[in-house]
């Protein structure tokens, strides 16, 4: 599954010693651009907190897989990523010097003879 939008907070890293070793775990939520927006807390975890940092501000695009497990009769859901593509942010287009503005209107003096007139 897929989700765009906007890094608004990045949660401390958290570590700590399992039966497999040490591992690591950073969540971060993206709020979609949407008329009525949501927001999503999204889990990296390990080697994948280096290979796709995070800062609140970005634009992103994020793949990520939906994971249930139970613990002590309750269910937990995890929202883990396994891609993060930062989206590009368009420049706006140079500028070589201040706005040219539109040609002045050029109207000759009204000749109070009318001989240009024909009638």
């Amino acid at each position: 599954m897929e989700i765009s939008g906007k890094i608004i907070a990045v949660l401390p890293l958290q570590s700590g010693q399992g039966k497999n070793g040490l591992w690591r775990s950073q969540d971060f939520v993206v709020e979609t651009g949407d008329q009525y927006p949501k927001r999503a807390c999204i889990n990296l975890f390990n080697d994948r907190i280096d290979k796709f940092p995070v800062a609140v501000g970005d634009s992103v695009t994020v793949s990520f897989d939906i994971e249930a497990r139970e613990y002590n009769g309750r269910w937990y859901n995890t929202v883990r990523a396994w891609n993060v593509k930062k989206q590009e942010v368009a420049a706006p287009e140079a500028q070589a010097g201040a706005p040219v503005p539109p040609p002045a209107f050029d109207e000759a003096p009204a000749d109070s003879s009318g001989s240009d007139l024909p009638f």
